[in-house]
This record gives C-alpha cells, structure tokens and sequence, in this order.
C-alpha cells in the first residue's frame, strides 16, 4: 500500500499507544473516503503482527512480515462482503471467530480488519459483539467506518473510538500539486468538494471525472437563463447520481454563501460565475428548498431499492421549472 505524508502524527500516536501498553484490542476508525485510512490500518496490522519490532515501524524482514508483505499471513484476518453483495453477513463473522479462539499459527498477535463496519448485517454484528468484550489473548480488531452513527451503539461501546481527520488544506494542496493533478483553483475546488480528503479529491481531478462534473455545470449555466432544468436530466441520469447530485447542492450552497458576502468559502471556487448567476435568479428561500428537495432525491435514490431514477430525476427537475416559473421564469415545457 502507499503512504501519505499526513497518516504520520496519527500513526506515531496509536502505535506509541499500543507500544505502552495502552492500545484497545478493538479501534473504531472513522474517516472519511480519501483520507487514508485503510493505509493507516494496514500499517498499524503490520506492526502489532511484527516479531522484531523496530520502535514504532515494522522491521520487515520477520518471517511474520514476510507473510504480510505476500498478502498471506494466517493471523490476519481482513473481512469484505463477498463480490457482489452489498453487506456482510453472519457466516463469515462466525468463520473468523472460530479461527480466534485457535493458537496463533505464527504464534504472534491476531489481527481482524473490517474496512467498513457498517457493512455488518445486524445479525453479523450481533455475533461480534460477545468476542469484542471477551476478546482472545493477544487479538485486535481494527475497524473502519464512514458513519459511527450508523452502527449499533452496543458495538461503538465495545471499541476505542478514533477520528481521522481531513489534513490541514495547505498540507494537501501540497501533495495534490506534487501529484500533478489540475490547476491550484481546480486542486482547491476537488479538496472542498470532498471536505478536504486528498485521495478523493485527485482522483475527482482525473481528466475523465473532471469533465463530467464540468459538463453538469455547463449545462446548468446554459438551462438557468431559458429555465429549462429538464435539459440537465443526460448529465444527471448516470450511475454516480448521488456523486452528480452533490456537485449540484454545492452550487446551491454556494450561492446561498455568495449572497451573504461569503465567496471565499464556497467549494466551487472554479465556477464563481454560475454560482453568481444562481444566487442573482433565486432567492434565498428558494435555493433552500431547492437543495432540501434534491438531498431528499438523493437520500430516495440511495435508499430505495428498485427506483426508477430517470422518472425521480425528471419529477424533480421539473418541480424546479415550476418554481422558477413563480418567481416570475417561464419555463419551455409549461408553454
């Protein structure tokens, strides 16, 4: 895996944790995508596996890093959803607790990653939650999460709560113009856009990616003056909805803060023209209930099984016709 120059302080820290003593047998790591963390776990299952520690890196060169490094160490247990299923169930769960209660076959620590625990069925989390209290010697469980909230909080009471946080702005603009990535005002837009996660703002910033979130704003700039909102359902009506409908609620958000005197806070720092159009057509009332209505499309969208998203998408972009057609806009398809 690579290494990021802001993963340091963090990893320093829960290592020199556990190195004295004090680290939990089970870490909830909350972090936002892009930030890093599934290196930052690997790193730390590395250690906690290594024989021969070296301070606080692994060394290496043990037989147990050897195995790391290969990818097929039998005390380290990484659990995923199998392909193509959404959530993890019970039986996997029971499998790896199993194996637990079994000497160490390397005769070191035994580590279980799961990268996302929400991803637990609540059957699955439930057969987790005993051995988390009552963990074999010598076990560590490390997990990861989007949204603690979303978990059952018998299991958050049973881990060592961590936030990862995004790095300071500066920092990862730093590292993204090192990547080559886009122009500062574009490495900028990419970083806000994605609440200061740098992985996920490069890979917004790949060339492809770029051009479909500026096809979106093209194509609003060009429907607002002939308020014609049902010409953005081709740049909306894709598989990354949700990712497009939020390129769009930061446009409304932005230009709620354009009209309180705070352009130099919005995300979308390299389309302060169509933002300035937005917040000169609607009000801020409006821009309001615009975004509410698109977050509850989006929320529909991600939560619903079986929704026909073209039929949402066109209900939704024709309710905001309709709107700006009160406020004074008229709109082709009401002619």
């Amino acid at each position: 895996m690579n290494w990021y120059p802001w993963l340091n302080a963090p990893y320093r820290h829960l290592v020199g944790q556990y190195a004295a003593g004090r680290g939990h047998h089970a870490l909830l790591l909350h972090a936002a995508v892009g930030n890093g963390d599934a290196e930052l776990l690997y790193a730390l299952s590395r250690w906690l596996i290594c024989q021969k520690r070296n301070g606080e890196k692994s060394c290496g060169e043990c037989h147990s890093c050897r195995l790391m490094l290969a990818g097929n160490h039998p005390d380290y247990h990484v659990l995923a959803p199998e392909k193509g299923k959404s959530s993890l169930g019970i039986e996997p769960i029971r499998q790896v607790i199993e194996v637990l209660y079994s000497h160490a076959q390397q005769g070191g620590a035994k580590v279980v990653w799961l990268s996302q625990a929400e991803l637990l069925t609540e059957a699955a989390a439930n057969a987790l939650l005993k051995t988390l209290e009552e963990p074999p010697a010598n076990t560590y469980f490390l997990l990861g999460c989007r949204e603690p909230s979303s978990l059952l909080a018998t299991l958050r009471s049973r881990c060592f709560y961590w936030h990862l946080a995004s790095p300071d702005e500066q920092l990862s603009l730093q590292w993204l113009n090192r990547q080559g990535a886009g122009n500062p005002v574009d490495r900028l837009t990419a970083l806000r856009l994605h609440d200061g996660a740098p992985l996920a703002a490069e890979q917004l910033l790949q060339p492809n990616r770029w051009q479909q979130r500026a096809a979106l704003c093209n194509a609003l700039s060009a429907a607002l003056p002939q308020c014609d909102m049902l010409a953005l359902l081709p740049a909306l009506n894709h598989d990354d909805v949700a990712d497009r409908l939020h390129w769009l609620c930061s446009m409304l958000m932005d230009a709620m803060k354009y009209q309180q005197g705070a352009a130099s806070y919005a995300l979308n720092q390299d389309q302060l023209p169509l933002v300035q159009q937005l917040a000169s057509r609607l009000s801020s009332v409006s821009l309001q209930q615009i975004m509410q209505q698109w977050l509850n499309c989006r929320h529909q969208l991600l939560s619903v099984v079986g929704v026909n998203r073209e039929l949402l998408l066109t209900e939704q972009l024709l309710g905001w016709e309709q709107m700006l057609g009160a406020t004074g806009y008229s709109s082709p398809h009401s002619l």
